[in-house]
């Protein structure tokens, strides 16, 4: 048996940053994936980040991830949505090269320290009673590993739909993987069975673009990682279309062969991806729908229709595209295809990712019932962290929901589970306006240095910004304007009432019509800080109460989390607790009182109980 001291299944989005971290901590690492030519390799549409999904991203990489520099080095248009309105809900997407992400990303993995790479599939997990001690593969090939960390994305038992034909695949061209799904049933595992899509791809060539909306980028384009100075390549464009009432009639021509609506399709899909033909079925009165053609990269001509994912027969998927305008003598590359798989429970989860079931094994990624690249990756750079610290004796590293989007993430599947793929909203945090794209650095960098993931130099740049807008917020406090007729004039100019009595420059920059570079006039050398310091300044200034209100809920809900049950509390002796509540606590095993307050139809009153029991047991 080889020995490592980490095995990781999956060389997707999660499989690499689990892989990774762990090297990078100082394991020994091995990376298991059944093709190591797909690394990286971006099944569905060739972009990364979105709404709240750039805040995953942008975490990822403050903690020492890879994601964020990847698409820095690989983005061919970058753009930030909801620009317009507040920082809470701001969020970075970019268009990337998809093979030049996957090139880019199988040349790190290759490259990096303590991980070692191999080509196959993996039969089964082996344990020691309840702990993991390796796996076996095809090969027969027995690989020891004190812990395992699983990231197979939809290959668990998948199952690939085109119209009425479906056969057995992870993704298209990729076989599935059936020994380790029957595995982890054997151990015990709570399994269900998802679905997601994707769309057919379309040659460029036939195309007429002239017919369409073209996209643009945001010039200068906005970097994903905080390590990334400025992006400087051209970027391309995308185009807008629409579907039409032609088009729907079409997509209802074909519903008696779509395995969707013919039951074929067993799994649960995204409900807010959802396919064409579910689009046109649940929202029958609108007349059209959105379609973004995005290049698949710089040196080829296929392009991803962002919004008709379909699994509708093949025929059907063309006379569609073909009533589309722009779209009319299109050609398919490659067809639309639904993919049903395997996941596990989530609740079977430990909030470090570790399964409680078995000691040393963590699952992260669409196993975990996620729909996403951005969840998948910020689940394996937990996993893999944790697994690390596992190794190290740590304890592990649990992002609370205050902390960051990702300790929302994986507090919503530990707590609450799921019935569908989940997607991360900047709805899901309670606390969104401290939980921003712009300050996540600030919230969670410290954390990547200290376990060891954050390069000395990356942590330097990091500190000089935190102390760069700390003193410019006491400058600007300390920095007075008095009311003149010179000064009053300028306010005047930019729309401001003018000041009667003395008053800072922070408190001008609390009006709503001043914004930071307009202190430049009362302060010349403001004019040289970064423009990430000037934009972090002014948000903190401008959202000051709100900001404060939040961190006093914020810390009104710390004292929940910090009462911890201990490790082998019997819920079922509780006195007081109804059978349903019971259960619940007994199923998920919630770590602390916060945590017990976030799962389903756990009362004020039942929470009561539990504090009260905590006491008399003197663990409070």
């Amino acid at each position: 048996m080889k020995d490592f001291d980490v095995i990781v299944v999956g060389g997707g989005h999660a499989g690499i940053e689990a892989s990774l971290a762990c090297a990078r901590m100082g394991h020994p690492t091995l990376l298991i994936t059944q093709n190591i030519e797909q690394i990286g390799y971006m099944s569905c549409n060739p972009a990364i980040g979105g709404l709240a999904k750039g805040h995953l991203v942008k975490e990822i990489d403050a903690l020492g991830g890879e994601m964020a520099r990847a698409t820095d080095e690989t983005g061919i248009q970058f753009k930030q949505l909801n620009a317009t309105r507040g920082p809470a809900v701001r969020s970075s997407r970019a268009q990337v090269d998809r093979q030049a992400y996957r090139l880019r990303m199988k040349r790190i993995v290759e490259e990096q320290a303590n991980l070692f790479i191999k080509q196959a599939t993996v039969e089964e997990i082996i344990v020691d009673g309840n702990k993991v001690i390796g796996l076996r593969t095809d090969a027969d090939d027995m690989i020891q590993g004190k812990t395992l960390i699983l990231a197979p994305g939809t290959f668990l038992n998948g199952l690939v739909h085109i119209g009425l034909t479906h056969f057995p695949s992870g993704r298209m061209g990729d076989p599935p993987s059936i020994g380790l799904s029957k595995s982890l049933k054997r151990l015990g595992f709570r399994t269900g069975r998802l679905k997601t899509g994707t769309t057919p791809r379309l040659d460029g060539n036939t195309i007429d673009f002239s017919e369409l909306t073209p996209q643009y980028g945001d010039e200068p384009p906005i970097p994903f990682s905080f390590s990334t100075e400025k992006i400087e390549r051209e970027q391309v464009l995308c185009f807008m279309t629409y579907t039409n009432p032609a088009t729907h009639d079409i997509i209802k021509s074909g519903l008696d062969r779509s395995p969707l609506y013919c039951g074929v399709i067993k799994g649960i899909g995204p409900r807010y991806c959802p396919s064409i033909e579910d689009k046109v079925v649940r929202f029958a009165e609108k007349k059209r729908h959105q379609i973004f053609l995005e290049p698949d990269g710089r040196d080829t001509k296929e392009i991803y229709p962002n919004g008709i994912s379909t699994s509708l027969p093949l025929d059907i998927q063309i006379r569609m595209l073909r009533s589309i305008q722009g779209l009319e003598n299109v050609e398919i590359i490659r067809p639309g295809y639904a993919i049903e798989y395997d996941f596990v429970d989530p609740t079977e989860l430990k909030p470090s990712l570790e399964t409680k079931k078995i000691e040393g094994l963590f699952h992260a990624g669409q196993i975990n019932g996620t729909s996403g690249y951005e969840e998948a990756a910020a689940q394996g750079l937990m996993a893999g962290i944790n697994a690390a610290l596992y190794i190290q004796g740590r304890e592990p590293l649990v992002l609370k929901r205050s902390d960051a989007y990702i300790g929302v993430l994986i507090d919503d599947l530990v707590t609450k589970g799921t019935s569908e793929p989940y997607r991360m909203f900047t709805s899901r945090a309670e606390h969104r306006l401290h939980l921003r794209e712009d300050n996540a650095d600030l919230r969670v960098r410290e954390i990547g240095y200290q376990i060891g993931l954050l390069k000395e130099e990356d942590y330097r740049i990091f500190l000089e910004k935190k102390s760069a807008i700390e003193k410019t917020l006491l400058i600007i406090s300390e920095s007075k304007v008095t009311p003149t007729r010179e000064n009053n004039e300028i306010l005047h100019r930019w729309g401001c009432t003018p000041l009667k009595k003395e008053a800072s420059l922070r408190e001008l920059l609390k009006r709503p019509e001043i914004h930071f570079s307009h202190l430049f006039n009362f302060d010349r050398d403001l004019e040289n800080l970064r423009k990430e310091v000037c934009e972090q300044v002014e948000i903190q200034v401008k959202y000051d109460g709100y900001i404060k209100r939040q961190m006093e809920l914020i810390e009104r809900f710390k004292k929940l989390e910090e009462v911890n049950f201990p490790e082998n509390f019997d819920f079922h002796s509780v006195i007081g607790l109804s059978t349903e509540v019971s259960e619940k606590l007994i199923k998920i095993r919630p770590m602390t009182l916060g945590q017990a307050s976030r799962i389903s139809g756990i009362t004020p009153a039942a929470l009561s109980i539990l504090m009260i029991n905590l006491k008399k047991q003197k663990y409070l």
